[in-house]
């Protein structure tokens, strides 16, 4: 919502930067496609394999030692690393691969597609035959970083946790546990209610190595939300007090926390007490990682381009549109392009921007090609243009825009559609927040400016110096409700409509910043919520469908992919197509 949150949602990074960087177009000298020269892994709804055991199938030619760098241009490091409350598109994939085990996770087959496999549990998971009980059977040889056994109360705790929306507010729990888990309407969480060993919360139980929970409703996705960090374990008592524990977790994966610097620098070192033997993905291979937050993109691009020494051991995660065509000559299958079932939105407030027409005009009159290359977005390559909010490729997604017409930058069309509802005399008045401190933000914001006012719009565009989530999900915050447009980025955290639509368009959905609120669509929702695990996909494309035709309540900016440069000493040099990352579990230092 896995969004810069994520992931997870999970939603991403410096928001209007990744609204902007999200926009479709292209110009001659950026519209070029992948070359044949460089490696490009494929978004794929992914298989399962329940029986996968530890330790995981060694990477060919890969050895252990030295020190990973990890520059991560223009993106804001994590605001938190307590796995309850992260929902970071940034932070959360690092987490997941190196330092915080959950129920499930993702690994990758021979050809490099998503695998849904064990982690903390044993198997995926055993439901009933209406998906409304689950039943984990945790291992018994995962640790902490300690040395003490991971337990299964410490798992039911973990999952308990997630339901605190008071603690965590953000995170992905108050989406997804709330609405699926049984009882949770009635359950303010262990810290917000007062109930710090959750005796409060009855749907969970554990029983031995087992954890069942109970659901409000049928969950066929329940193995795959068991892939979130809030689906893991989590120290009882004080250890794990939310005031402490976001900047210092306790690991049970590979790797634990060094030291962390918010926004600017996190230090991973090995965790001698993580057994690979009980671990069906993971490696630990580097001694060192080093993650560079909010780094210049063409500082970068010269570092890696440059073959010298800061760039040998080191990869990045974007690559600059000018810097684009060098990097494919130079660095052949160290250029590494990975889809995502990420989706950018712009979010027009539903309940001040009320004619349709007029959110159908900012589609028009938003400057999609402009703002991209301004954002240092390669169109065609690290973006897409998007017709829906459901990713290509996942299952039930629309196979065709919705509409008469596919939807591009005309800023002519915006008047028509301006003046159609009754603002042809004036210019249509949008206040809206940019994040001042990330150069590229603010070219983008200049192109998003210039092409709304081509279109009919004035833009009034106050800068921010933190991430404009932080603003947009505060209902009290008094620039807040001074906005009339905001964004949201959604990086589901399962590939199905039900991690999609709900975040982004539910009364109550986290990630609802353009305040859209209709009963039918809610009910919808809920109705889909109850169909058998088969006919959930269509039935979630064709809503997709339906609120984008209907009310067009936000803008499908862009389908988003990701670029990354590998330095000639990082051992095999490839992207994990579940999170839009670099395939972190896999790197390894060539000595």
């Amino acid at each position: 919502m896995s969004m810069t949150r994520p992931l997870a949602v999970v939603a991403a990074g410096a928001a209007l930067l990744a609204l902007a960087a999200a926009c479709g177009g292209g110009a001659d000298e950026q519209a070029h496609r992948p070359g044949a020269g460089h490696h490009f892994v494929a978004s794929a709804p992914g298989t399962k394999d329940a029986g996968a055991t530890g330790p995981a199938a060694p990477v060919a030619g890969a050895v252990e030692g030295g020190t990973l760098t990890v520059y991560l241009p223009g993106a804001l490091g994590p605001d938190t690393l307590d796995p309850t409350k992260a929902w970071s598109a940034v932070g959360n994939p690092i987490q997941q691969a190196l330092v915080s085990r959950s129920l499930t996770q993702y690994g990758q087959d021979e050809d490099g597609d998503s695998v849904l496999v064990p982690d903390l549990a044993t198997d995926l998971g055993r439901h009933n035959d209406d998906f409304t009980e689950w039943t984990f059977t945790i291992r018994d040889d995962a640790t902490w970083e300690d040395g003490s056994p991971v337990t299964p109360e410490e798992v039911a705790f973990g999952i308990c946790r997630s339901l605190d929306s008071g603690a965590f507010p953000d995170g992905a729990g108050a989406q997804y546990s709330r609405t699926y888990f049984e009882g949770a309407d009635g359950y303010e969480g262990p810290y917000t209610g007062d109930d710090p060993d959750c005796e409060d919360w009855d749907g969970i139980s554990v029983d031995g190595q087992d954890v069942t929970i109970r659901m409000s409703r049928p969950f066929p996705d329940m193995d795959y939300w068991g892939a979130s960090t809030a689906m893991g374990a989590v120290p009882l008592g004080e250890a794990s007090d939310p005031a402490t524990y976001d900047h210092r977790p306790l690991a049970n994966g590979p790797y634990r926390v060094e030291s962390w610097d918010p926004h600017e620098q996190l230090v991973l070192v090995r965790n001698d007490e993580w057994s690979a033997a009980s671990d069906p993905a993971r490696h630990q291979y580097a001694e060192r990682w080093v993650f560079r937050f909010s780094q210049d993109q063409a500082t970068v691009d010269e570092i890696m381009l440059s073959g010298g020494s800061r760039s040998r051991a080191a990869l990045s995660t974007s690559v600059g549109a000018g810097s684009y065509r060098r990097a494919d000559r130079v660095l052949g299958d160290r250029l590494v392009q990975t889809s995502t079932s990420c989706v950018a939105t712009l979010a027009p407030d539903y309940t001040k921007i009320t004619d349709v027409r007029v959110r159908r005009a900012l589609a028009y009159a938003f400057p999609y090609e402009d703002a991209w290359i301004a954002a240092g977005e390669v169109p065609g390559v690290t973006r897409e243009p998007a017709g829906s909010l459901m990713a290509p490729g996942m299952p039930g997604v629309p196979d065709t825009e919705p509409g008469p017409e596919p939807i591009a930058y005309d800023p002519g069309r915006a008047r028509e559609l301006l003046a159609e509802a009754g603002h042809g005399d004036e210019p249509y008045p949008l206040t809206m927040i940019f994040p001042e401190l990330d150069p590229r933000a603010r070219d983008a914001q200049e192109q998003v400016t210039k092409g709304l006012e081509a279109g009919g719009f004035s833009v009034k565009a106050i800068p921010v110096q933190d991430s404009p989530y932080g603003i947009w999900l505060d209902p009290g915050s008094p620039l807040n409700q001074r906005l009339n447009v905001r964004a949201a980025n959604i990086c589901p955290t399962w590939p199905s409509g039900s991690a999609v639509l709900p975040p982004l368009l539910h009364t109550d959905g986290i990630y609802n910043t353009a305040h859209f609120s209709e009963p039918s669509v809610d009910a919808e929702m809920e109705r889909i919520a109850t169909l058998p695990a088969a006919e959930q996909p269509a039935a979630w494309g064709r809503l997709d469908r339906e609120v984008t035709e209907r009310w067009f309540p936000v803008v499908p900016i862009a389908h988003v992919n990701r670029l990354f440069a590998f330095g000639q000493d990082v051992g095999h040099p490839n992207g994990d197509p579940a999170t839009g990352t670099p395939d972190y579990k896999d790197l390894y230092v060539v000595r």
